[in-house]
């Protein structure tokens, strides 16, 4: 079980890195909302999988497909963030 976690929060850090590399423009986020931008992303990607393959995780969990589509959901979830966050800034 701690395996498992460690290598979620892992792979979520490598899925949100490569997201933020991967999106023009300054994201002011540290390491912590990067992690949590990978693993939601990982979960989305998962979900996005499951609907268009029809297929699940009972090969394994690390697979060279579960890596990319955690960065495809994690690049999805950051766009979602910054698009929410750029509503919340005050302009003068």
């Amino acid at each position: 079980m701690l395996g498992l976690i460690i290598s979620l929060l892992i792979i979520g850090l490598i899925a949100g890195a490569v997201a933020r590399l991967l999106i023009p423009g300054k994201q002011d986020i540290g390491i912590l909302m990067t992690i949590v931008i990978g693993v939601v992303g990982s979960f989305v990607g998962g979900f996005l999988g499951y609907l268009l393959f029809h297929k699940d995780a009972n090969q394994g969990w690390f697979q060279p497909s579960g890596i990319i589509g955690s960065i495809i959901g994690s690049i999805i979830v950051l766009l979602v963030y910054l698009r929410l966050g750029e509503r919340h800034t005050v302009q003068r």
